[in-house]
């Protein structure tokens, strides 16, 4: 059949995918499945643990997230998935911050588990944060797909599948950081840090359930490419199709490089 605006659903080997006609509404949709599934893990388990991604392309999600009722975050341990290396942890394009203000001081958490570097070295606070993560199981991803294919700030050129540590140091590459200035971020390509702290592939994947937001026409090439590319390090956002429980929302604009694909 032919994927278009009226079909509402489809499957790519594992990754479900579904495509809204705004932003807006995939955002709606992505918190109301991600609400449902904490209401069963915290009934199970009367704990959980998530991992959030920071970028504009999150705000209708966490916008929708946070006014949902009947969600117990006092249960919730939440972590972010990336930071940049050398900015303050205050500073407005700082990932943590820029969660703090649309989720983490929103709602009652259990606790927030930032990538800190002060006072200590990169691999010191890699070390940590590996740690930390792997405590115990991690529930839920939130996430989205850069217009390179990344996830979190594995970039094609870095990438790695099969990663054996969990938090590592990267360079990033061009597309990346004017990804950053495309968004608003930064007023200059120049300002965009060159360097961050990210979770690795393995670690995202070790999740039970991913959710998978990606509004906007300047990432339809990276979904056609993760949907119906080879599954590659060269979009790394195709590993996502291996996993058994992750769900990909798009919007009509993301969505407009493969209406007229075969599925």
């Amino acid at each position: 059949m032919q994927v278009n605006l009226e079909v509402k659903a489809f499957q790519i080997e594992e990754l479900k995918v579904e495509v809204f006609p705004t932003r807006q509404m995939s955002g709606l949709a992505a918190a109301t499945d991600i609400a449902e599934v904490m209401r069963k893990i915290i009934n199970e388990k009367k704990r959980l643990r998530m991992i959030f991604a920071a970028a504009p392309s999150q705000n209708e999600l966490l916008s929708e997230l946070i006014q949902i009722e009947n969600v117990d975050w006092t249960k919730v341990t939440a972590f972010h998935m990336d930071e940049y290396v050398g900015l303050k942890s205050d500073a407005p394009q700082s990932f943590g911050q820029f969660l703090r203000e649309r989720i983490f001081d929103k709602v009652p958490f259990a606790k927030v588990h930032y990538i800190k570097t002060d006072g200590i070295s990169l691999t010191a606070a890699c070390e940590n944060y590996s740690k930390l993560l792997q405590e115990e199981l991690i529930d839920i991803v939130c996430m989205g797909i850069g217009e390179n294919g990344h996830i979190a700030f594995n970039d094609p050129p870095f990438a790695n599948f099969t990663d054996h540590v969990w938090v590592k140091v990267v360079a990033l590459d061009e597309v990346s950081r004017q990804q950053q200035v495309n968004d608003g971020c930064f007023l200059k390509f120049e300002e965009v840090p060159k360097e961050a702290i990210t979770l690795t592939i393995p670690a995202l994947l070790s999740a039970k359930y991913l959710f998978i937001v990606v509004p906007g026409k300047t990432k339809a090439n990276a979904v056609r490419s993760a949907l119906f590319g080879a599954i590659t390090e060269d979009c790394p956002a195709s590993i996502l199709r291996k996993h058994k429980n992750a769900k990909l929302y798009l919007d009509k604009d993301s969505s407009v490089n493969i209406q007229n694909e075969n599925i």
